[in-house]
């Protein structure tokens, strides 16, 4: 990447060697209001954290077990890798030119011609916020469900009640606020932690499961190319359904850029994290997934897993017992408490910055941050109640709620294809003149891969993972997302549009379009 010494940032320039830091926050519109404690190791950890790679492989694996198994788990990581890079690096670019916790919709604005662009970034901030909200929901509902795996491996036949299992989910999600909204000074040491136990627990599970391999051990050809494409119904094309751990577990890539606000010089330091975080996670998760490849019971049984959680009982059958297994998924549970307070920290400070530019309705108490602190506890609070409304659904119908998992990765990923597209129309103009750019070369085709990845990814997260579709398998998130966009047209049409002028623009930054 270019990273420039000298650059103008509204009329301002950042030179090294200064005694002072420039205060972007200034220069982009707003008040500085949070505490500055991330570093980029810090944001990298948290965007890690976030990943949770795990968690985040191991809570949706019995996708990838009907997509054929160790195929698509092995090839389709590392090809999920190289272009999810691409949205990384093309993200990066964008936090570089306008690092706030706006994010998305703030590119949106500084980006689109202005007849447009106020509108523009009220459907892409409304698409982040969606996006974030429905994420984190489905962190702290795939915790829940772990923990009643883990509950199976020891009584077999207990079959938990939707009741029970929305009970554990509330748990977490009051637990988790009260982390995220009173220790906010401990969480950058928190990330930190995580991103060492990860390391230690990747190694810890790689080592038991090649000691034990209690069902046997698969042969290398098997290992990484053993391919059934008769789960899933859909033929050949199963090979995609069984990439969608891969593709969920970096899904949330760019919601780390709703830390800008709270680290010093984020112009260099919170684009090195997001594009840090594919290749440092990606090159640990196969020390992760290649031992699960070589030591996993037939895909036949794994598909009998409780709770539709296979990575629990992977780990009881390859360990041979179920407090072997218990052992081994203990750490993902930690792991994943960690990504819940990580994601949970990111999704409100994106509440709270759109908040702050009147976008939702009550925004004057949601954008109040917690002087003593530093938080948006309000934001905070909002994001809890906002998850724990929507986990009723899951009391009416399993399989709606589970559209709000691919809900979150589908708009997490139109969140960021629309400033990046944006971007493209204008030549990329603004971000060849950011501090940290690919430049004109490399940047166009990474550009290009992105919103192709973004387009395809939106595709798959709106299709059923298993044929004939019933009540049960079919997939409603376009449904669901459709109708979060509509509820957020309504309040645009009745409302917001009286209120919502926009971010504040940045002084010099943004030439007349």
């Amino acid at each position: 990447m270019d990273e420039k010494k000298d650059v103008g940032l509204g009329g301002i320039e950042a030179r090294a060697g200064e005694s002072h830091e420039v205060d972007f926050i200034n220069v982009l519109g707003y008040k500085p209001e949070l505490r500055k404690n991330r570093s980029m190791f810090t944001l990298l950890f948290q965007s890690l954290a976030i990943a949770a790679i795990p968690y985040g492989f191991g809570g949706p694996l019995i996708s990838a077990i009907y997509g054929g198994g160790q195929l698509p788990m092995f090839l389709g990581w590392i090809m999920v890798l190289l272009v999810d890079e691409c949205v990384a690096l093309s993200l990066g670019e964008l936090a570089s030119r306008y690092p706030t916790s706006a994010g998305p919709y703030y590119w949106s604005f500084q980006l689109a011609p202005h007849n447009v662009r106020t509108l523009l970034s009220f459907i892409t901030g409304w698409t982040w916020l969606i996006g974030n909200w429905t994420i984190t929901l489905s962190v702290n509902f795939g915790f829940a469900s772990l923990i009643a795996a883990c509950i199976a491996m020891f009584h077999p036949d207990f079959l938990i009640e939707s009741y029970q299992l929305l009970l554990i989910f509330y748990a977490i999600c009051i637990i988790t606020f009260l982390v995220c909204a009173y220790a906010n000074a401990l969480l950058p040491l928190a990330d930190t932690l995580c991103a060492g136990f990860t390391a230690v627990a990747i190694i810890i599970t790689l080592i038991c499961l090649s000691v034990k391999a209690d069902v046997g051990r698969n042969s290398p050809s098997d290992t990484l190319g053993h391919y059934d494409t008769s789960l899933s119904g859909w033929d050949s094309f199963s090979f995609f359904i069984g990439i969608l751990p891969a593709a969920y577990t970096f899904s949330a890539i760019g919601m780390v850029s709703s830390m800008a606000e709270e680290c010093e010089d984020p112009t260099v330091k919170l684009p090195k994290a997001i594009a840090l975080c594919v290749p440092v996670g990606g090159i640990a998760g196969l020390f992760f997934i290649i031992p699960i490849c070589a030591t996993m019971p037939p895909l036949e049984d794994i598909i009998t897993a409780p709770v539709a959680q296979a990575l629990p009982y992977i780990f009881q059958r390859v360990m041979g017992s179920a407090a072997g297994g218990m052992g081994l998924t203990a750490l993902v549970l930690i792991i994943t408490f960690f990504c819940s307070v990580s994601i949970t920290v990111a999704a409100s400070r994106c509440t709270w910055a759109f908040a702050r530019d009147g976008a939702i309705p009550v925004s004057r108490l949601w954008k109040k941050v917690d002087p003593k602190h530093e938080t948006p506890i309000y934001a905070l609070a909002l994001v809890t109640i906002v998850q724990m409304l929507l986990g009723l659904i899951n009391l009416g119908s399993s399989s709606a709620f589970l559209a709000f998992v691919s809900v979150g990765v589908i708009s997490l990923a139109v969140s960021y294809a629309i400033p990046i597209v944006i971007s493209m129309w204008h030549r990329r103009r603004e971000v060849n003149a950011a501090r940290w750019t690919m430049g004109p070369t490399i940047g166009w085709p990474v550009n290009l891969i992105a919103v192709l990845w973004i387009a395809f990814e939106t595709i798959l997260f709106s299709m059923p993972t298993v044929l004939p579709v019933t009540e049960v398998t079919m997939n409603y998130a376009i449904v669901v997302f459709a109708g979060f966009m509509a509820l957020s047209g309504l309040w645009y049409a009745v409302y917001a549009h009286k209120v919502y002028k926009g971010p504040p623009e940045s002084d010099g930054l943004v030439a007349e379009r």
